[in-house]
């Protein structure tokens, strides 16, 4: 097997982009193989080893076995002739019957999604105020993928800090960022800016049950779940810093499918905790089975080394209870402290000495001789009138943080959307503190954070206030109203500070109340800083927008005639003979008629690609071919 890998690195090396370091581009191979791109076909058939094992003659034709060089190149225990192929692999199927076709090793590409966040509408209150929001969760074969992930051009740029809104001239590349635009196409585009850089990667991505505030056409499968997880995981990997960490938010209907997969994608051996967040208390449990109050958070890490901040708490029930059992001393000054023992639980032949008299524990001390010489000059250290007894450590009550935090959560309540007294922002309801201490535990000051799921703009908020660096995407039509203005109150946009000592922000004529809810008590936050808006530059995509806000059929065969003159539609489209047809298309149910027509649209052009932009087509202005290059300069 490893002969025949070694063979295909030679025979394709000098071919651009297939082979990178010494290794195959697998993903750039398969993609021409299923494809049957002539020149690799040509390669391939004049190779005799090749030939043999994944052509068959028929009638005098050679026709190449795309699926099983796919196999070949997937799987390092690959056995050409054997049913053994696959018998040792464990992993996640799709739903099509077919047991060789494992999700892990599919080149499908998931476009949309459901949103899931509970975000309300700028101004409602009610959570039957829903927006009909439709989604086609299109599936895209990978002979359908030309140029989808290519990096992106962007558009609209703006900058907001306590000043106002500005316009944007320049990018020094350490700008926080809120990204607006499908979230598959705006990770793939940071790899060429981020690759490598993001410290900490929080998502909350829909929960696949089908009982988010929105309404959709469809409720993906599981297969297609976790190909459109897959899609966007794969990426997210390559953004992480070396000692980054991810951490996503699931429920009991997926996340033992999201285990295995992401045991595959960043291996087994980096997964760190599935935390057990205990959102709210139980009421009365449904029919069927019993009320759920939890929700999970998988943690797993680039690699074995990452950065780590052990967190603790004080404030719960249990820990005050502990405080108040433990520290029962006082010393001279009158400061409470409890005593800890230093004596080793487990042999430490290397920490075996005596120390003023008091004799060597049975274990040894659980510290250095270099450590307790330090904490008695401190005065750290307890000792007993007898010195047959050990000597203790000093923990005083003013420097305590409170009790290591296990991976079950019950101290952090969800945020009640229904409650006039929630005293944090209206649009969610996750809570600063969750979003805080994960924060806390795997990032240092300036480090990234990037939600790609960003909801109702929690994660930005709070890493703003932690002095984080971050980048949230989003592409809802509410990221303007909800996002984009939470972070400006964050900020202290416009702000002014009136005598009575109330921070208050102007905008449109109107009061705002300055953001001292969430964590900003906790945090002392004041305010400042800033972030710059940014969106995807459309092309299809407009017309995929178009096609969902058609109201009647007349509207949608309007959208229809514009889209034949100026959209780029699937090749295997024939634009004259839909045409020929057009009066039975009216016929269909409106819906239908929009499914299809988004269908007919080609998905590689849906935003503008970053290599195009001085293609006139696109109609890209000087001043964001400037913002673009600069954007793209700054690794």
């Amino acid at each position: 097997m490893q002969n025949l890998q070694n063979e295909l690195i030679n025979l394709l090396k000098h071919e651009d982009n297939l082979v990178v370091d010494g290794h195959l581009n697998k993903n750039k191979i398969i993609e021409l193989a299923l494809k049957v791109e002539p020149q690799l076909i040509g390669l391939l058939i004049k190779s005799e080893t090749f030939k043999k094992h994944f052509f068959q003659e028929v009638s005098t034709v050679l026709v190449f076995d795309k699926i099983k060089f796919q196999r070949f190149v997937n799987n390092k225990s690959f056995l050409p002739d054997s049913y053994t192929a696959f018998k040792n692999k464990i992993g996640l199927i799709t739903n099509d019957n077919d047991l060789d076709n494992f999700i892990s090793t599919s080149n499908d590409v998931v476009l949309a999604w459901p949103h899931k966040d509970c975000v309300l509408e700028g101004g409602q209150t009610k959570e039957d105020q829903k927006r009909n929001e439709i989604f086609w969760n299109e599936t895209l074969a990978p002979d359908s993928v030309d140029r989808l992930l290519d990096a992106k051009a962007f558009t609209n740029f703006r900058k907001f800090d306590i000043d106002g809104e500005h316009k944007v001239t320049e990018l020094k590349g350490d700008e926080n960022l809120i990204i607006k635009g499908n979230n598959l196409f705006a990770i793939t585009s940071l790899l060429k800016t981020h690759r490598g850089k993001i410290k900490l990667i929080y998502i909350d991505p829909p929960y696949n049950t089908g009982n988010d505030t929105f309404m959709y056409n469809d409720n993906f499968n599981h297969s297609t779940w976790l190909t459109f997880m897959k899609n966007r995981l794969k990426i997210a990997k390559e953004l992480l810093h070396s000692e980054g960490s991810i951490f996503i938010q699931i429920d009991d209907f997926e996340d033992a499918y999201l285990k295995v997969l992401m045991d595959e994608i960043f291996d087994g051996s980096n997964f760190r905790n599935k935390i057990t967040w205990k959102r709210r208390g139980g009421s009365a449990n449904p029919t069927n089975r019993l009320n759920n109050v939890s929700d999970y958070i998988l943690w797993y890490t680039k690699n074995e080394n990452f950065t780590f901040h052990t967190p603790f708490t004080i404030d719960d029930e249990n820990t005050q209870k502990y405080i108040k059992e433990r520290f029962t001393n006082k010393d001279e000054k009158g400061r409470k402290f409890m005593k800890s023992p230093l004596q080793s639980p487990n042999p430490r032949p290397n920490l075996m000495y005596d120390y003023k008299g008091f004799k060597t524990p049975k274990n040894g001390w659980s510290i250095s001789l270099e450590k307790m010489k330090e904490w008695d000059e401190q005065g750290k250290l307890w000792f007993p009138d007898d010195k047959e007894k050990n000597i203790n450590r000093k923990i005083y009550l003013d420097e305590y943080q409170g009790q290591p935090i296990s991976s079950l959560w019950t101290d952090i309540s969800v945020i009640n959307p229904m409650s006039n007294e929630r005293g944090e922002f209206e649009g969610g309801q996750k809570p600063e503190a969750l979003l805080q201490r994960i924060i806390e535990m795997t990032t240092n000051i300036g480090d990234i954070v990037l939600d790609f799921h960003l909801g109702s703009g929690t994660t930005a908020a709070t890493a703003h206030k932690m002095n984080r660096k971050y980048i949230g995407i989003e592409q809802m039509d509410y990221i303007e109203n909800i996002i984009v203005n939470r972070l400006k109150n964050v900020i202290g946009f416009n702000s002014v500070t009136e005598s009575n000592g109330q921070t208050t922000l102007i905008e449109n004529n109107s009061i705002i109340n300055f953001d001292n809810d969430g964590i900003s008590k906790k945090v002392k936050w004041q305010g400042g800083g800033s972030f710059v808006y940014v969106e995807l530059m459309q092309y299809n995509q407009k017309y995929v927008d178009l096609i969902q806000n058609a109201e009647t059929k007349d509207k949608l065969i309007n959208v229809w005639n514009e889209i034949q003159n100026a959209a780029f539609l699937y090749y295997q489209f024939d634009k004259k003979t839909f045409n020929e047809r057009l009066e039975a298309f009216k016929t269909a149910p409106i819906e239908e008629m929009k499914q299809y027509l988004a269908e007919v649209l080609d998905k590689n052009q849906l935003y503008v690609n970053y290599s195009e932009i001085n293609d006139e087509t696109f109609k890209v202005s000087q001043e964001d071919k400037a913002l673009n290059k600069q954007f793209y300069s700054k690794k």
